[in-house]
């Protein structure tokens, strides 16, 4: 029996433990003599979810640890199948007879290089029935004797409530552990890494150096053999199309968009436009490159060909930066929209009963009022504008280049993370230690941008709750 079949066997157990202990609560549910007020402390359904924490949880947490040492015996069963003198002598040997062992067991082969391969298969297997039965058995033990200890406390005396709202609040820990965790993962391996890559290239020189060439030459002698990684042309490439070409674009249309919504729209028209521009948010990144790459680039090129502007590129700036513009037109949208109405009517009411009139009225109170928050959604926008890769990787080009053309060619950070970082390489090099570089960079401005934009919101919401 597999370990999902075991889970989903446990999931059941959990599932009558839950039933049997709700009929059995059920019974004095109705006011009983000796309790507090003459009735059960807590209700029925807690006794049954107590019951079944007890009957699957215990049993869940053995079959995840088991699932995590059950491959190891298995393999090393399947070794000891074989004859002592065929037995793998080193580690890479034994890997690779592994490997076609489990190529044949999950069919992906039916002819194994290594002849050793279908002995090993035959012990492979009957390894995994004999320690896929232990596991059933031992979990099976496990939720008998924990869902009889339960069952057994199930009294109108016994506090279930707070024993299941102790587990969920434990499990709201857990997760919310998990997400630190994470994010303590992400920056380790990449301060790790980033170290690595400044121990043979000079911060100053990444952080201030003007020439990005990462390519380093096969011998010593070669030109560029130490490469150059001075990342100023990717930090420019990066505020010239997400935080200005992009704000450009999305500042106007998002504001203007969100002020005709809350001020102008009729309510038909308004539940009618905002899911509309909204969807917007939700069209794949992907989508928005081909849309780039070849509509709206070829335009901006016959464009600056025909007013006759020099150094037009089929790849631009301004065609990836407007895109994405566009794309995160929402994210504005929505921020100014929620900000201009918690503005209190009364401050907009009064300025028009003193003879304002709606235009003047919005941009003299109702934007002023709403302009933390406003702030606050366009420096969120900014964040994940500069974080952005598909529209740049397919529409602004991969060229580093310090520029203020927009109808040039110019790349990003993200662009060159996935540049360097794309198909197989060796992680000893400075060319490929330098994403990571890139990568931490890119994070300590993403999260002091999401920082500051929090707390403008915060500030926000506390001067108008």
């Amino acid at each position: 029996m597999s370990l999902f079949m075991i889970f989903l066997l446990l999931i059941g157990l959990g599932g009558i433990g839950w039933i049997s202990a709700r009929i059995r609560a059920s019974a004095f549910a109705a006011p009983v003599a000796g309790t507090v007020g003459g009735r059960a402390h807590s209700r029925p359904a807690q006794h049954a979810w107590y019951v079944a924490l007890w009957t699957a949880g215990p049993a869940l947490a053995m079959l995840a640890l088991w699932s995590c040492v059950q491959p190891t015996l298995v393999n090393a069963d399947a070794i000891a199948s074989l004859p002592a003198i065929e037995r793998p002598a080193s580690d890479v040997e034994r890997q690779s007879l592994l490997a076609e062992v489990h190529a044949l067991a999950s069919g992906s082969i039916h002819a194994a290089f290594d002849p050793r391969a279908d002995e090993a298969l035959t012990g492979w297997r009957q390894a995994q029935t004999r320690w896929s039965l232990i596991a059933l058995g031992v979990a099976l033990a496990a939720a008998i004797a924990g869902g009889a200890w339960g069952f057994s406390r199930v009294r109108p005396d016994f506090r279930a409530r707070n024993a299941v709202e102790r587990v969920v609040m434990f499990a709201l820990i857990g997760a919310s552990l998990i997400a630190i965790i994470t994010t303590f993962g992400i920056v380790a391996s990449l301060l790790f890494e980033s170290l690595r890559f400044f121990k043979t290239v000079s911060p100053l020189d990444f952080l201030f150096g003007l020439n990005w060439s990462p390519q380093t030459a096969l011998r010593a002698d070669q030109a560029g053999s130490s490469g150059a990684f001075g990342a100023v042309p990717l930090f420019w490439g990066t505020i010239f199309i997400g935080a200005i070409i992009a704000m450009v674009v999305a500042i106007p249309l998002g504001l203007m968009s969100a002020v005709y919504l809350t001020q102008y729209a009729r309510p038909r028209t308004r539940r009618l436009l905002k899911p509309m521009l909204e969807i917007l948010a939700g069209v794949p990144t992907v989508v928005y490159g081909y849309f780039a790459a070849l509509t709206v680039a070829p335009a901006i090129r016959s464009f600056a060909v025909m007013v006759g502007i020099p150094g037009a590129s089929s790849e631009s700036a301004l065609a990836a930066g407007a895109v994405m513009g566009v794309m995160i037109i929402p994210f504005v949208s929505s921020m100014a929209d929620d900000s201009i109405n918690a503005v209190p009517r009364a401050m907009r009411d009064g300025s028009l009963a003193m003879g304002a009139t709606t235009s003047e009225t919005i941009r003299h109170v109702l934007v002023p009022a709403a302009l933390p928050g406003i702030v606050g959604g366009v420096l969120l926008a900014v964040s994940r504008a500069i974080g952005e890769t598909m529209i740049v990787v397919m529409a602004a080009g991969l060229a580093a280049k310090l520029t203020a053309n927009p109808f040039a060619s110019v790349t990003t950070v993200t662009t060159q993370i996935v540049q360097i970082l794309t198909g197989d390489q060796e992680f000893d090099s400075a060319k490929t230690l330098s994403a990571f570089a890139l990568g931490l960079v890119l994070f300590a401005v993403t999260l002091v941008l999401n920082i500051v934009a929090l707390r403008v919101v915060k500030k926000y919401r506390e001067a108008y709750e």
